[in-house]
């Protein structure tokens, strides 16, 4: 029997990505006492009144049929937060409605790209991009972002890659898996190569609430002159700790959230009322687990960093927002992807290699702050501990 051409473009994605996390589990379930900093989910539970609203709405029978853009109340609350937080009128009919930043990010991507076109990522990316562009027929170019860049990706590194076939730069900031955040002057830069090559700009920006102290979040979505051309893509997942519930949105110029409605109609149509329910509280009340995740995040951020300066020859990049920090292995003498297995075998640590999340990080590694301090303090006494006996092996 003959398959798609979309079902070839797809093989082989995504599954070697996780072989370290993959393994962790098998260890785990065999009795190995593996402390697992690969996966990062929030590190508490959904608020308890977001939960009740949902279950509410499922008793009062909010199982109906949806709208097709999502629910008017919802979208309402992201036209007003949008609003609030660019400086922009952001109207309901510039909103639509998924399960999740990845439905969107699938059909916005299938939205400005097709066969023939090229998408400007980031290396590093988020594991799952290079799915979403091929998936609309696009062919993704890699555009690196530098350590001493602040993993922040250029505009000069865009320019030297922009063709004719060109059509669109997907960003994400506050970036995963560094946490890095394009600045002002990044956007500004970024927006005027966009302009001039009239591209897309879509920004992931599902890290937008967990931003640590001393650092600023900044939205193209904010610019006036990109107003025509910024699509934006987010959901509650990591910002209210409610990843399974699976409710994101996208927020473009009003052509073309209509151009998209029929796709993502033909995908869905609309999402959950009971799950739009509880969306609406949790985008019009904010927030109240994002702070305190944010502050864990950092703190653990930085006594990692402390750890491995003091006492190893390990290098901790610190994140600015996220659930993660990058730390560069390569005084071991080995890549990230062998260094990541050879901790999970002698140290009992899973992290995941850098390079499932593009060759800028062959050298590097993830990990995730998301386990509890206790847990936290551990991974890094074996880390350290790690460290020390490959530094013995190798004089």
């Amino acid at each position: 029997m003959k398959q798609t051409a979309i079902t070839k473009r797809l093989a082989g994605l995504g599954g070697a990505k996780w072989g370290v996390y993959l393994k962790a589990k098998k260890l785990v379930a065999e009795g190995r006492d593996i402390i697992e900093l690969s996966i990062g989910e929030p590190d508490v539970a959904t608020p308890v009144d977001l939960v009740d609203v949902a279950v509410d709405a499922l008793r009062r029978g909010r199982t109906t049929y949806s709208s097709g853009p999502g629910e008017a109340g919802l979208r309402n609350a992201l036209a007003e937060r949008y609003s609030r937080t660019s400086g922009r009128t952001i109207t309901e009919d510039q909103v639509l409605c998924f399960p999740g930043t990845q439905t969107s990010l699938f059909a916005v991507l299938m939205g400005v790209a097709e066969e023939g076109c090229e998408v400007l990522v980031g290396d590093p990316m988020y594991a799952t991009y290079e799915g979403v562009v091929r998936a609309s027929g696009a062919d993704m170019i890699p555009v690196p972002i530098r350590p001493e860049n602040g993993f922040r990706i250029a505009a000069e590194d865009i320019a030297e890659r922009i063709t004719p076939r060109t059509s669109a730069i997907l960003l994400t900031t506050p970036h995963n898996p560094t946490g890095s955040i394009l600045t002002d002057a990044d956007i500004d830069a970024i927006g005027a190569l966009a302009r001039e090559h009239d591209l897309w700009i879509v920004s992931d920006e599902v890290y937008d609430e967990l931003i640590f102290d001393g650092t600023a979040f900044s939205s193209p979505l904010s610019r006036p002159e990109l107003a025509d051309r910024v699509i934006v893509v987010s959901s509650i997942s990591k910002s209210h700790a409610a990843p399974g519930f699976r409710s994101g949105w996208c927020v473009g110029p009003e052509r073309f959230t209509e151009a998209l409605l029929p796709l993502s109609e033909t995908m869905l149509f609309g999402n959950q009322p009971f799950i739009a329910d509880m969306t609406e509280k949790a985008v019009r009340d904010g927030s109240s687990v994002a702070a305190g995740m944010a502050q864990r995040f950092c703190q653990r951020a930085r006594r990692l960093r402390e750890r491995l300066d003091r006492e190893t020859r390990l290098r901790v990049h610190l994140p600015q927002a996220g659930m993660f920090a990058m730390i560069d292995v390569s005084a071991t003498g080995m890549n990230g992807n062998d260094y990541a297995h050879h901790l999970l075998e002698h140290g009992n640590v899973a992290v995941m290699p850098g390079s499932s999340f593009g060759d800028t990080l062959d050298n590097w590694v993830r990990v995730a702050l998301t386990v509890d301090d206790a847990a936290f303090a551990a991974a890094c006494d074996r880390i350290v501990a790690h460290a020390k006996q490959v530094q013995l092996e190798t004089v």
